[in-house]
């Protein structure tokens, strides 16, 4: 892929591996990008020379829109619609078994997957423009598949929130309140430094004993493999409905 096709690229330092994503549409996520960020995520999870990931999208605006619009106009098949799901539930399940730490680095919105992959990650830093929403409802699909990485990670209350009320940005202060961020940053600058100390932190620590803590926050996931194939299942199914076709194409329409 071309930069104006996107990218994903991982550069190590210091035994720091920063996973890097791009699109031109907001940094939304085509199927192409999910496998090669999966394919990044794996590849680090066994790069000796890796000991922390920090995982950013380009840009300033936005870390993450979430799925592609193009993409999901363009499937016509309930087979092809569970495929593209599965992207996300690859990169949900990479995450989640990767031995190493994520840090996602949230330096814009977030909307649907890219929530997703906020609460994937072991530990997110955001700015204060940090916004987010679950959008799927809003377009006649739903949050099933980012859902139960979202739910493990702020609860049950607070992600039926994000997902009923689809059309509702909830600022970074929120999400930082229910456990999603870490930390927020009123800079990209200061976000970056916090980064950078953590990463190096960790880049010090026992590996192994990192492996462990992991194993023990992640545990009860185990069967995230099936768990999230069955959900991308569901999407597969109702981005092919006559109400969803409709709703993603008025909304593509708006912007």
């Amino acid at each position: 892929m071309n930069d104006t096709e996107g990218y994903v690229k991982t550069v190590v330092h210091q035994q720091v591996g920063s996973i890097e994503f791009y699109h031109p549409q907001s940094n939304s996520l085509p199927g192409i990008l999910l496998e090669e960020l999966t394919k990044a995520i794996n590849h680090a999870a066994h790069d000796p020379e890796i000991s922390v990931i920090v995982l950013r999208s380009a840009g300033e605006k936005t870390f993450c829109a979430g799925a592609s619009f193009d993409e999901l106009i363009s499937i016509d098949s309930i087979e092809k619609g569970k495929k593209f799901f599965r992207g996300f539930a690859s990169v949900i399940n990479a995450m989640r078994k990767c031995p190493k730490f994520i840090i996602a680095r949230i330096q814009g919105k977030c909307v649907g997957g890219g929530v997703g992959l906020a609460s994937a990650a072991d530990y997110s830093i955001a700015t204060e423009k940090a916004e987010i929403k679950l959008s799927e409802l809003a377009v006649g699909i739903g949050p099933f598949v980012v859902g139960p990485a979202v739910e493990r990670k702020i609860g049950t209350s607070a992600f039926s929130q994000l997902a009923i009320d689809a059309t509702m940005w909830r600022n970074a202060d929120w999400a930082r309140r229910r456990g999603l961020f870490a930390e927020t940053h009123s800079s990209i600058e200061e976000m970056d430094e916090s980064i950078a100390r953590l990463a190096l932190t960790l880049s010090r620590s026992n590996p192994d004993a990192m492996a462990e803590m992991k194993n023990i926050f992640w545990r009860g996931c185990e069967n995230w493999d099936t768990v999230l194939d069955e959900r991308a299942g569901i999407s597969g199914r109702l981005v092919m409905s006559e109400f969803t076709r409709k709703a993603i194409s008025s909304f593509k329409n708006k912007v």
